[in-house]
């Protein structure tokens, strides 16, 4: 297992390579100048071009991409334009907000869509399957800005329950008030992956209950709590787990939107911020941070498979 593991992550590193061209193509072609931050009606021309070279930007595209490659490769993601800190501590200090949301969501979605998903399977067409699918639908269809913006307008202006925006209060540090600062943006963030997990937990389930092993088990007497939760179950999961590395790249760009609304100080928020500052080292470094994510994911999800079928272990 071990040196599994060692080759998928030998293996990401082309991909990460191959990633960060493309962003930092794409980012370089962008409409805008970050010199224009530093620019003042009183400067000459002679001052500006002093500071598009002290920033490196005066050298061709290529040139600029191997120099911050290099960096990379010694473990120095380069300094912000806009704070002058070194962007490897501004990341390390926006993760764990990150890492901490997305981590709840992902938990609190599993805990609420697999058992909803394998209900709805067994009372297939009942009245309460159709307003589970008709909510999943709801979750699925809207945007995540807009329900994030009625969540706020309901629980914090109107009714004043929760707080709107922030992870702490001023003069507060006490777990109870991360709690409540953080129960909007982790609902908005599982209230769309709870539809697509109970949707696909709820067709596979359909599916696994027509098998003939299921009719087996019951001609031997067992109950269907014990078919459902014993047997069934461990073939649902098998999707599922693909779908849990594939999310999390999602779960990040759902943080950007979410982090953003609620003034969540994550990775989210650093990235707006970056994107309209045009600070170019701190987009390039959270967009390989991001790869890496998908990139764990998958590795995670191997692992699970290995972990939920045995028969795929004893292959490896």
């Amino acid at each position: 297992m071990k040196r599994i593991i060692v080759k998928r992550l030998l293996n990401a590193i082309p991909l990460l390579i191959i990633i960060s061209m493309i962003a930092f193509l794409l980012i370089k072609l962008a409409p805008g100048d970050p010199v224009r931050s530093f620019v003042t009606p009183d400067m000459a021309p002679e001052d500006v071009e002093r500071i598009r070279q002290s920033l490196g930007l005066d050298k061709p595209i290529y040139i600029q991409y191997f120099l911050w490659l290099q960096n990379i490769f010694v473990g120095n993601f380069g300094y912000s334009m806009i704070t002058k800190r070194p962007v490897l501590d501004m990341i390390l200090e926006r993760l764990p907000a990150t890492v901490g949301l997305m981590g709840v969501s992902l938990i609190v979605t599993l805990i609420i869509a697999i058992p909803l998903g394998l209900f709805t399977a067994v009372k297939k067409n009942s009245l309460f399957d159709r307003i589970a699918n008709l909510i999943s639908y709801i979750g699925i269809s809207i945007p995540i800005f807009w329900f994030a913006l009625m969540l706020i307008y309901l629980f914090s202006l109107k009714w004043g329950l929760l707080p709107s925006m922030g992870m702490r209060t001023v003069g507060s540090d006490s777990v109870w008030d991360i709690i409540k600062h953080g129960i909007l943006p982790c609902t908005v963030l599982a209230f769309q992956n709870v539809s697509v997990y109970m949707r696909y937990i709820r067709s596979s389930t359909i599916h696994q209950l027509e098998e003939d092993y299921v009719q087996i088990q019951y001609a031997y007497g067992a109950n269907k709590t014990t078919v459902l939760f014993r047997h069934v179950l461990r073939n649902v999961l098998l999707p599922i787990i693909t779908i849990i590395g594939l999310s999390i790249p999602g779960l990040v760009g759902g943080a950007f939107i979410t982090e953003t609304v609620f003034s969540w100080p994550g990775l989210g928020l650093l990235g707006v911020t970056s994107i309209f500052s045009f600070d170019y080292p701190v987009i390039m470094a959270i967009t390989l941070f991001s790869s890496l994510m998908l990139v764990i994911g998958n590795l995670f999800a191997d692992i699970l498979y290995s972990v939920v079928d045995p028969r795929i272990r004893l292959r490896g």
